[in-house]
Protein backbone atom coordinates (compact mmCIF):
# COMPACT_ATOMS: atom_id res chain seq x y z
CA UNK A 1 0.00 0.00 0.00
CA UNK A 2 1.30 3.25 -0.43
CA UNK A 3 2.18 5.34 2.14
CA UNK A 4 0.04 8.99 2.66
CA UNK A 5 2.82 10.66 3.70
CA UNK A 6 4.30 11.18 -0.13
CA UNK A 7 0.98 12.31 -1.44
CA UNK A 8 -0.06 16.09 -1.51
CA UNK A 9 -1.92 17.37 0.93
CA UNK A 10 -5.72 18.64 0.98
CA UNK A 11 -5.10 21.50 -0.34
CA UNK A 12 -2.93 20.20 -3.21
CA UNK A 13 0.88 21.21 -1.47
CA UNK A 14 2.96 18.82 -2.02
CA UNK A 15 4.99 17.30 0.98
CA UNK A 16 8.91 17.85 1.17
CA UNK A 17 9.00 13.84 0.57
CA UNK A 18 6.51 14.02 -2.56
CA UNK A 19 8.87 16.22 -4.08
CA UNK A 20 11.93 13.99 -3.50
CA UNK A 21 10.07 11.03 -4.31
CA UNK A 22 9.61 12.72 -7.97
CA UNK A 23 12.82 13.96 -8.03
CA UNK A 24 14.39 10.42 -7.85
CA UNK A 25 12.33 9.54 -11.24
CA UNK A 26 13.25 12.70 -12.44
CA UNK A 27 17.08 11.68 -12.12
CA UNK A 28 16.27 8.09 -13.78
CA UNK A 29 14.62 9.91 -17.18
CA UNK A 30 17.49 12.37 -16.86
CA UNK A 31 19.95 9.81 -16.84
CA UNK A 32 18.19 7.57 -19.91
CA UNK A 33 17.93 10.59 -22.33
CA UNK A 34 21.46 12.13 -20.73
CA UNK A 35 23.30 8.65 -21.94
CA UNK A 36 21.83 8.47 -25.49
CA UNK A 37 23.07 11.90 -26.55
CA UNK A 38 26.29 11.68 -24.49
CA UNK A 39 27.82 8.42 -26.37
CA UNK A 40 27.32 9.66 -29.79
CA UNK A 41 30.02 12.92 -29.75
CA UNK A 42 32.13 9.99 -27.86
CA UNK A 43 32.22 7.37 -30.93
CA UNK A 44 34.80 8.99 -32.74
CA UNK A 45 37.52 8.54 -29.56
CA UNK A 46 35.85 5.38 -28.79
CA UNK A 47 36.63 3.81 -32.07
CA UNK A 48 40.44 5.81 -32.36
CA UNK A 49 40.91 4.10 -28.87
CA UNK A 50 39.61 1.01 -28.56
CA UNK A 51 40.35 0.40 -32.99
CA UNK A 52 37.00 -0.67 -33.87
CA UNK A 53 35.17 -0.17 -37.31
CA UNK A 54 32.75 2.27 -37.96
CA UNK A 55 30.16 -1.13 -38.21
CA UNK A 56 31.26 -2.07 -34.30
CA UNK A 57 30.69 1.90 -33.35
CA UNK A 58 27.09 1.59 -34.28
CA UNK A 59 26.34 -1.15 -32.17
CA UNK A 60 27.46 0.86 -28.98
CA UNK A 61 24.71 2.96 -29.76
CA UNK A 62 22.35 0.47 -31.22
CA UNK A 63 22.82 -2.33 -28.43
CA UNK A 64 21.58 0.31 -26.12
CA UNK A 65 18.31 0.86 -27.98
CA UNK A 66 17.77 -2.95 -29.11
CA UNK A 67 18.00 -3.72 -24.77
CA UNK A 68 15.35 -0.33 -24.51
CA UNK A 69 13.22 -1.22 -27.20
CA UNK A 70 13.00 -4.59 -27.46
CA UNK A 71 12.39 -5.04 -23.59
CA UNK A 72 9.93 -1.87 -22.76
CA UNK A 73 6.86 -4.39 -23.04
CA UNK A 74 8.11 -7.01 -20.70
CA UNK A 75 9.43 -4.48 -18.42
CA UNK A 76 6.38 -2.47 -17.93
CA UNK A 77 4.46 -5.34 -17.07
CA UNK A 78 6.75 -6.79 -14.81
CA UNK A 79 6.78 -3.46 -12.43
CA UNK A 80 2.69 -3.94 -12.06
CA UNK A 81 3.26 -7.87 -11.30
CA UNK A 82 6.26 -7.56 -9.19
CA UNK A 83 5.82 -4.37 -7.80
CA UNK A 84 6.71 -0.81 -9.12
CA UNK A 85 9.10 0.12 -6.43
CA UNK A 86 10.93 -2.99 -6.22
CA UNK A 87 11.46 -3.15 -10.34
CA UNK A 88 12.66 0.33 -10.10
CA UNK A 89 15.28 0.40 -7.74
CA UNK A 90 16.93 -3.40 -9.31
CA UNK A 91 16.56 -2.16 -12.86
CA UNK A 92 18.30 1.92 -11.53
CA UNK A 93 20.93 -0.33 -9.49
CA UNK A 94 21.87 -2.59 -12.98
CA UNK A 95 22.01 0.79 -14.64
CA UNK A 96 24.75 2.23 -12.19
CA UNK A 97 26.38 -1.07 -12.37
CA UNK A 98 26.46 -1.54 -16.07
CA UNK A 99 27.53 2.49 -16.60
CA UNK A 100 30.80 1.82 -14.12
CA UNK A 101 32.02 -1.32 -15.94
CA UNK A 102 31.34 0.71 -19.77
CA UNK A 103 33.46 3.32 -18.54
CA UNK A 104 36.51 0.42 -17.35
CA UNK A 105 36.08 -1.91 -20.28
CA UNK A 106 39.17 -1.91 -23.00
CA UNK A 107 37.02 -4.50 -25.24
CA UNK A 108 34.91 -3.50 -28.06
CA UNK A 109 32.49 -6.30 -27.74
CA UNK A 110 32.63 -5.68 -23.56
CA UNK A 111 31.49 -2.21 -24.61
CA UNK A 112 28.28 -2.89 -26.80
CA UNK A 113 27.40 -5.29 -23.49
CA UNK A 114 27.42 -3.14 -21.37
CA UNK A 115 25.63 -0.89 -22.89
CA UNK A 116 22.57 -3.55 -24.05
CA UNK A 117 22.33 -4.18 -20.05
CA UNK A 118 22.35 -0.07 -19.74
CA UNK A 119 19.47 -0.20 -22.13
CA UNK A 120 17.53 -3.23 -20.68
CA UNK A 121 17.72 -2.13 -17.29
CA UNK A 122 16.28 1.51 -18.89
CA UNK A 123 13.54 -0.50 -20.45
CA UNK A 124 12.56 -1.56 -16.81
CA UNK A 125 13.18 2.05 -15.09
CA UNK A 126 11.45 3.81 -17.36
CA UNK A 127 7.74 2.60 -17.37
CA UNK A 128 8.02 1.61 -13.43
CA UNK A 129 9.10 5.37 -12.65
CA UNK A 130 6.23 6.86 -15.02
CA UNK A 131 3.57 4.46 -13.67
CA UNK A 132 4.75 5.32 -9.79
CA UNK A 133 4.28 9.09 -11.27
CA UNK A 134 0.35 7.67 -11.78
CA UNK A 135 -0.25 6.25 -9.48
CA UNK A 136 0.87 8.62 -6.71
CA UNK A 137 -0.50 11.37 -8.18
CA UNK A 138 -4.54 11.72 -8.93
CA UNK A 139 -5.39 12.10 -12.31
CA UNK A 140 -5.85 16.04 -13.24
CA UNK A 141 -4.12 19.07 -12.55
CA UNK A 142 -1.73 17.32 -9.89
CA UNK A 143 -0.37 14.99 -12.24
CA UNK A 144 -0.32 16.82 -15.14
CA UNK A 145 2.06 18.84 -13.72
CA UNK A 146 3.92 15.67 -12.21
CA UNK A 147 4.21 14.72 -15.63
CA UNK A 148 5.35 18.14 -16.97
CA UNK A 149 8.31 18.14 -14.71
CA UNK A 150 9.01 14.27 -15.71
CA UNK A 151 9.15 14.59 -18.76
CA UNK A 152 10.75 18.17 -19.53
CA UNK A 153 13.85 16.11 -17.63
CA UNK A 154 13.93 14.25 -19.98
CA UNK A 155 14.33 16.59 -22.27
CA UNK A 156 16.82 18.36 -20.43
CA UNK A 157 18.75 15.59 -20.09
CA UNK A 158 19.38 15.21 -23.77
CA UNK A 159 20.36 18.50 -24.32
CA UNK A 160 22.47 18.69 -21.08
CA UNK A 161 23.78 15.23 -22.59
CA UNK A 162 25.21 17.08 -26.17
CA UNK A 163 27.04 19.73 -24.00
CA UNK A 164 28.63 17.75 -21.20
CA UNK A 165 29.72 15.40 -24.05
CA UNK A 166 31.45 18.21 -26.05
CA UNK A 167 33.52 19.17 -22.47
CA UNK A 168 34.08 15.38 -21.28
CA UNK A 169 35.28 13.75 -24.50
CA UNK A 170 37.96 16.68 -24.94
CA UNK A 171 40.07 14.71 -21.15
CA UNK A 172 38.44 10.91 -22.06
CA UNK A 173 35.81 9.32 -24.00
CA UNK A 174 35.24 6.75 -20.74
CA UNK A 175 33.87 9.69 -18.25
CA UNK A 176 31.31 10.13 -20.61
CA UNK A 177 30.61 5.92 -20.26
CA UNK A 178 31.26 6.62 -16.09
CA UNK A 179 29.48 10.33 -15.49
CA UNK A 180 25.98 8.30 -14.88
CA UNK A 181 27.15 5.73 -12.31
CA UNK A 182 27.69 7.98 -9.40
CA UNK A 183 24.40 9.59 -10.15
CA UNK A 184 22.71 6.40 -10.41
CA UNK A 185 23.65 5.52 -7.15
CA UNK A 186 22.94 8.82 -5.39
CA UNK A 187 19.19 8.19 -6.96
CA UNK A 188 19.50 4.63 -5.81
CA UNK A 189 20.04 5.11 -2.36
CA UNK A 190 17.66 8.47 -2.13
CA UNK A 191 15.12 5.95 -3.75
CA UNK A 192 15.00 3.34 -0.95
CA UNK A 193 14.26 6.13 1.17
CA UNK A 194 11.74 8.23 -0.54
CA UNK A 195 9.72 6.03 -2.74
CA UNK A 196 6.81 4.50 -2.11
CA UNK A 197 5.32 1.02 -1.22
CA UNK A 198 3.53 0.06 -3.96
CA UNK A 199 1.03 -3.07 -4.40
CA UNK A 200 1.61 -5.68 -6.76
CA UNK A 201 -1.64 -6.40 -8.91
CA UNK A 202 -3.06 -10.00 -7.80
CA UNK A 203 -2.48 -11.78 -11.41
CA UNK A 204 -5.61 -14.65 -10.83
CA UNK A 205 -4.29 -16.14 -14.33
CA UNK A 206 -0.65 -16.60 -13.42
CA UNK A 207 2.47 -15.00 -15.62
CA UNK A 208 1.59 -14.77 -19.42
CA UNK A 209 4.91 -16.44 -20.15
CA UNK A 210 3.73 -17.34 -23.91
CA UNK A 211 2.75 -13.36 -24.44
CA UNK A 212 6.31 -12.00 -22.46
CA UNK A 213 8.34 -14.66 -24.75
CA UNK A 214 6.76 -13.76 -27.99
CA UNK A 215 6.22 -10.11 -26.95
CA UNK A 216 9.97 -9.25 -25.88
CA UNK A 217 11.48 -11.71 -29.52
CA UNK A 218 9.00 -9.60 -31.85
CA UNK A 219 10.44 -6.04 -30.32
CA UNK A 220 14.19 -7.20 -30.01
CA UNK A 221 13.83 -8.52 -33.62
CA UNK A 222 12.23 -5.34 -34.87
CA UNK A 223 14.47 -3.26 -33.31
CA UNK A 224 17.23 -5.25 -34.72
CA UNK A 225 16.25 -5.40 -38.17
CA UNK A 226 15.27 -1.36 -38.50
CA UNK A 227 18.99 -0.83 -36.93
CA UNK A 228 20.21 -3.07 -39.77
CA UNK A 229 18.20 -2.56 -42.42
CA UNK A 230 20.66 0.24 -44.38
CA UNK A 231 23.73 -1.52 -43.73
CA UNK A 232 22.06 -5.01 -45.38
CA UNK A 233 19.57 -3.03 -47.79
CA UNK A 234 16.03 -2.74 -47.03
CA UNK A 235 15.03 -5.19 -50.09
CA UNK A 236 17.49 -7.59 -49.16
CA UNK A 237 16.29 -11.37 -48.56
CA UNK A 238 17.87 -10.91 -44.81
CA UNK A 239 15.68 -7.36 -43.98
CA UNK A 240 12.44 -8.87 -46.09
CA UNK A 241 12.73 -12.23 -44.17
CA UNK A 242 13.26 -10.61 -40.94
CA UNK A 243 10.21 -8.17 -40.94
CA UNK A 244 8.43 -11.27 -42.19
CA UNK A 245 9.47 -13.11 -38.96
CA UNK A 246 8.70 -10.05 -36.73
CA UNK A 247 5.24 -10.19 -38.52
CA UNK A 248 4.72 -13.84 -37.77
CA UNK A 249 5.83 -13.28 -34.10
CA UNK A 250 3.30 -10.36 -33.81
CA UNK A 251 0.50 -11.92 -35.12
CA UNK A 252 0.81 -14.74 -32.60
CA UNK A 253 1.80 -12.56 -29.57
CA UNK A 254 -2.14 -11.00 -30.37
CA UNK A 255 -3.52 -14.41 -30.73
CA UNK A 256 -2.28 -15.18 -27.44
CA UNK A 257 -3.23 -11.72 -25.53
CA UNK A 258 -6.53 -12.58 -26.85
CA UNK A 259 -6.22 -15.76 -25.00
CA UNK A 260 -4.64 -15.24 -22.25
CA UNK A 261 -6.34 -14.66 -18.48
CA UNK A 262 -3.20 -12.69 -17.65
CA UNK A 263 -1.98 -10.80 -20.75
CA UNK A 264 1.06 -8.98 -21.15
CA UNK A 265 -0.92 -6.30 -22.60
CA UNK A 266 -4.97 -6.19 -22.24
CA UNK A 267 -5.61 -5.15 -25.61
CA UNK A 268 -8.98 -3.80 -25.04
CA UNK A 269 -6.82 -0.60 -24.22
CA UNK A 270 -6.34 -0.23 -27.64
CA UNK A 271 -9.72 0.19 -28.51
CA UNK A 272 -9.51 3.32 -26.87
CA UNK A 273 -9.13 6.50 -29.21
CA UNK A 274 -7.09 9.27 -27.44
CA UNK A 275 -4.91 6.29 -26.73
CA UNK A 276 -4.11 5.10 -29.49
CA UNK A 277 -3.56 8.79 -31.07
CA UNK A 278 -1.44 8.84 -28.33
CA UNK A 279 0.78 5.77 -28.96
CA UNK A 280 1.07 7.05 -33.33
CA UNK A 281 1.79 10.84 -31.77
CA UNK A 282 5.03 9.54 -29.58
CA UNK A 283 6.08 7.17 -32.74
CA UNK A 284 6.12 9.35 -35.41
CA UNK A 285 6.92 12.95 -32.91
CA UNK A 286 10.13 11.36 -31.17
CA UNK A 287 10.76 9.49 -34.34
CA UNK A 288 11.04 12.82 -36.68
CA UNK A 289 12.75 14.38 -34.10
CA UNK A 290 15.21 11.77 -33.98
CA UNK A 291 16.26 11.93 -37.46
CA UNK A 292 16.41 16.01 -37.36
CA UNK A 293 18.72 15.88 -34.81
CA UNK A 294 20.93 13.21 -36.58
CA UNK A 295 20.59 15.06 -39.79
CA UNK A 296 21.52 18.84 -38.00
CA UNK A 297 24.43 17.18 -36.10
CA UNK A 298 26.55 15.64 -39.20
CA UNK A 299 25.33 19.21 -40.93
CA UNK A 300 27.21 21.58 -38.48
CA UNK A 301 29.81 19.22 -37.46
CA UNK A 302 30.70 17.88 -41.21
CA UNK A 303 29.80 20.47 -43.49
CA UNK A 304 30.54 23.42 -40.97
CA UNK A 305 33.45 22.16 -39.59
CA UNK A 306 31.96 23.25 -36.01
CA UNK A 307 32.88 21.23 -32.84
CA UNK A 308 31.34 19.07 -30.82
CA UNK A 309 30.87 21.70 -28.03
CA UNK A 310 30.02 24.23 -30.64
CA UNK A 311 27.16 22.20 -32.17
CA UNK A 312 25.98 21.50 -28.65
CA UNK A 313 25.45 24.88 -28.15
CA UNK A 314 23.68 25.56 -31.49
CA UNK A 315 20.95 23.18 -29.98
CA UNK A 316 20.94 24.51 -26.45
CA UNK A 317 18.18 26.59 -26.84
CA UNK A 318 15.32 23.97 -27.42
CA UNK A 319 16.92 22.29 -24.65
CA UNK A 320 16.68 25.55 -22.81
CA UNK A 321 13.22 26.56 -23.99
CA UNK A 322 11.54 22.93 -22.53
CA UNK A 323 13.74 23.10 -19.17
CA UNK A 324 11.93 26.39 -18.38
CA UNK A 325 8.57 25.47 -19.33
CA UNK A 326 8.80 22.53 -16.64
CA UNK A 327 6.41 24.23 -13.94
CA UNK A 328 3.91 25.94 -16.72
CA UNK A 329 3.10 23.18 -18.66
CA UNK A 330 1.21 21.13 -16.46
CA UNK A 331 -1.41 24.05 -16.04
CA UNK A 332 -1.11 24.73 -19.44
CA UNK A 333 -2.61 21.22 -20.10
CA UNK A 334 -5.38 21.93 -17.77
CA UNK A 335 -6.44 24.78 -19.33
CA UNK A 336 -6.66 23.71 -23.09
CA UNK A 337 -6.47 19.41 -22.81
CA UNK A 338 -3.66 17.50 -23.93
CA UNK A 339 -5.29 17.45 -27.38
CA UNK A 340 -4.92 20.73 -28.44
CA UNK A 341 -1.42 21.23 -27.53
CA UNK A 342 -0.17 18.08 -29.24
CA UNK A 343 -1.75 19.64 -32.39
CA UNK A 344 -0.10 22.85 -31.36
CA UNK A 345 3.16 21.61 -30.77
CA UNK A 346 3.26 19.59 -33.92
CA UNK A 347 2.33 22.58 -35.92
CA UNK A 348 5.57 24.14 -34.02
CA UNK A 349 7.78 20.74 -35.02
CA UNK A 350 6.36 20.77 -38.59
CA UNK A 351 7.56 24.74 -39.16
CA UNK A 352 10.83 24.69 -37.22
CA UNK A 353 12.11 21.51 -39.95
CA UNK A 354 10.37 23.59 -43.06
CA UNK A 355 12.11 27.00 -42.02
CA UNK A 356 15.55 24.43 -41.60
CA UNK A 357 15.15 23.20 -45.41
CA UNK A 358 16.63 26.73 -46.19
CA UNK A 359 19.75 26.06 -44.83
CA UNK A 360 23.25 26.81 -46.89
CA UNK A 361 27.15 25.90 -46.70
CA UNK A 362 27.22 29.74 -44.89
CA UNK A 363 24.17 30.22 -42.67
CA UNK A 364 23.41 33.39 -40.40
CA UNK A 365 22.32 31.70 -37.15
CA UNK A 366 19.96 33.55 -35.87
CA UNK A 367 18.53 34.22 -38.85
CA UNK A 368 18.10 30.24 -39.84
CA UNK A 369 18.83 27.96 -37.14
CA UNK A 370 18.10 29.80 -34.27
CA UNK A 371 14.12 29.94 -35.29
CA UNK A 372 14.18 26.44 -35.96
CA UNK A 373 15.59 25.37 -32.50
CA UNK A 374 13.31 27.73 -30.58
CA UNK A 375 10.23 26.15 -32.69
CA UNK A 376 11.34 22.74 -32.13
CA UNK A 377 11.85 23.61 -28.38
CA UNK A 378 8.53 25.00 -27.96
CA UNK A 379 6.76 21.95 -29.79
CA UNK A 380 8.82 19.35 -27.36
CA UNK A 381 7.81 21.24 -24.21
CA UNK A 382 4.22 21.21 -25.10
CA UNK A 383 3.80 17.90 -27.03
CA UNK A 384 5.90 15.43 -24.93
CA UNK A 385 4.18 16.17 -21.66
CA UNK A 386 0.70 16.18 -23.43
CA UNK A 387 1.56 12.75 -25.02
CA UNK A 388 2.48 10.90 -21.87
CA UNK A 389 -0.37 12.80 -19.88
CA UNK A 390 -3.20 11.49 -22.43
CA UNK A 391 -1.58 7.50 -22.67
CA UNK A 392 -2.08 7.28 -18.89
CA UNK A 393 -5.46 9.35 -18.07
CA UNK A 394 -8.63 7.18 -17.82
CA UNK A 395 -6.63 3.50 -17.23
CA UNK A 396 -6.58 2.06 -14.38
CA UNK A 397 -4.22 1.94 -11.58
CA UNK A 398 -3.04 -1.94 -12.12
CA UNK A 399 -2.61 -1.04 -15.68
CA UNK A 400 -0.60 1.81 -15.54
CA UNK A 401 2.87 0.06 -15.74
CA UNK A 402 1.38 -1.98 -18.91
CA UNK A 403 0.55 1.24 -20.94
CA UNK A 404 3.67 3.49 -19.96
CA UNK A 405 6.03 0.46 -21.15
CA UNK A 406 3.64 0.73 -24.53
CA UNK A 407 3.96 4.27 -24.66
CA UNK A 408 8.08 4.16 -24.31
CA UNK A 409 7.68 1.41 -26.90
CA UNK A 410 6.62 3.55 -28.93
CA UNK A 411 9.22 6.12 -28.42
CA UNK A 412 12.14 3.96 -29.34
CA UNK A 413 10.65 1.88 -32.04
CA UNK A 414 9.65 5.37 -33.67
CA UNK A 415 13.11 7.03 -33.21
CA UNK A 416 14.79 3.53 -34.58
CA UNK A 417 12.53 3.28 -37.51
CA UNK A 418 12.40 6.52 -38.34
CA UNK A 419 16.52 6.74 -37.98
CA UNK A 420 17.09 3.85 -40.38
CA UNK A 421 14.35 5.52 -42.85
CA UNK A 422 16.53 8.80 -42.52
CA UNK A 423 19.90 7.33 -43.15
CA UNK A 424 18.72 5.38 -45.79
CA UNK A 425 17.42 8.12 -47.73
CA UNK A 426 20.38 10.47 -47.19
CA UNK A 427 22.76 7.64 -47.70
CA UNK A 428 20.70 6.68 -51.64
CA UNK A 429 20.85 10.24 -52.93
CA UNK A 430 24.66 10.96 -51.35
CA UNK A 431 27.00 11.30 -55.08
CA UNK A 432 29.70 9.24 -55.19
CA UNK A 433 32.37 11.75 -55.44
CA UNK A 434 30.60 14.20 -52.92
CA UNK A 435 31.47 18.18 -53.09
CA UNK A 436 30.43 19.46 -49.66
CA UNK A 437 27.42 21.12 -51.70
CA UNK A 438 26.78 17.55 -52.83
CA UNK A 439 26.23 16.58 -49.58
CA UNK A 440 24.07 19.51 -48.24
CA UNK A 441 22.29 18.04 -51.45
CA UNK A 442 22.24 15.02 -50.19
CA UNK A 443 20.69 15.92 -46.83
CA UNK A 444 17.80 17.46 -48.12
CA UNK A 445 15.49 14.30 -48.77
CA UNK A 446 16.13 13.35 -45.28
CA UNK A 447 14.92 16.35 -43.94
CA UNK A 448 11.74 15.84 -45.98
CA UNK A 449 11.36 12.86 -44.92
CA UNK A 450 11.24 13.85 -41.10
CA UNK A 451 8.97 17.14 -41.99
CA UNK A 452 6.24 14.44 -43.96
CA UNK A 453 6.49 12.29 -40.82
CA UNK A 454 5.56 15.39 -38.44
CA UNK A 455 3.26 16.17 -40.87
CA UNK A 456 1.57 12.71 -40.46
CA UNK A 457 1.65 12.92 -36.66
CA UNK A 458 0.11 15.90 -36.94
CA UNK A 459 -2.91 14.88 -39.25
CA UNK A 460 -3.39 11.62 -36.87
CA UNK A 461 -3.48 13.79 -34.28
CA UNK A 462 -5.86 16.26 -35.62
CA UNK A 463 -8.39 13.59 -35.61
CA UNK A 464 -8.75 14.34 -31.72
CA UNK A 465 -10.09 17.72 -32.51
CA UNK A 466 -13.02 16.37 -34.93
CA UNK A 467 -15.28 16.14 -32.28
CA UNK A 468 -15.54 17.60 -28.34
CA UNK A 469 -16.16 15.44 -26.19
CA UNK A 470 -17.60 16.21 -22.74
CA UNK A 471 -15.50 16.50 -19.41
CA UNK A 472 -15.69 13.32 -17.35
CA UNK A 473 -14.71 12.84 -14.10
CA UNK A 474 -11.95 10.34 -12.53
CA UNK A 475 -12.61 9.11 -9.14
CA UNK A 476 -9.58 8.59 -7.32
CA UNK A 477 -9.50 4.53 -5.10
CA UNK A 478 -9.74 5.39 -1.39
CA UNK A 479 -7.35 2.84 -1.01
CA UNK A 480 -4.55 4.69 -2.32
CA UNK A 481 -5.29 8.56 -1.19
CA UNK A 482 -5.79 10.35 2.19
CA UNK A 483 -9.81 10.51 2.64
CA UNK A 484 -9.55 14.47 1.89
CA UNK A 485 -8.36 13.67 -1.60
CA UNK A 486 -10.60 11.08 -2.59
CA UNK A 487 -13.00 13.29 -5.14
CA UNK A 488 -13.82 13.56 -8.06
CA UNK A 489 -11.13 15.08 -10.56
CA UNK A 490 -11.82 16.84 -14.07
CA UNK A 491 -9.69 15.52 -16.44
CA UNK A 492 -9.70 16.68 -20.32
CA UNK A 493 -8.41 14.66 -23.33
Amino acid sequence: MTSPLTHPTAEGRWTPRLWGSLLVLCAAMFLDALDVSMVGVALPSIGADLGLSTSSLQWIVSGYILGYGGLLLLGGRTADLLGRRQVFLVALAVFALASLLGGLVDSGPLLIASRFVKGLSAAFTAPAGLSIITTTFPEGPLRNRALSIYTTCGATGYSMGLVFSGLLTEASWRLTMLLPAPIALIALFAGIKLLPRTRREKSTGGYDVPGAVLGTTSMLLLVFTVVQAPEAGWASARTVLSFGAVATLLVAFVAVERRSPSPLIRLGVLRSGPQVRAQLGALTFVGSYIGFQFLVTLYMQSLLGWSALHTALAFLPAGALVALSATKVGSVIDRFGTARLIVLGFVFMVTGYVLFLRVDLDPVYAAVILPTMLLVGAGFALTFPSLNVQATNGVDEQEQGMVSGLLNTSVQVGGAIFLAVVTAVVTANTPENPTPQGVLDSYRPGLVVVTLVAVAGLLITLTGLRTRRPSRSVTVARSTLPEAQAEPVPARD
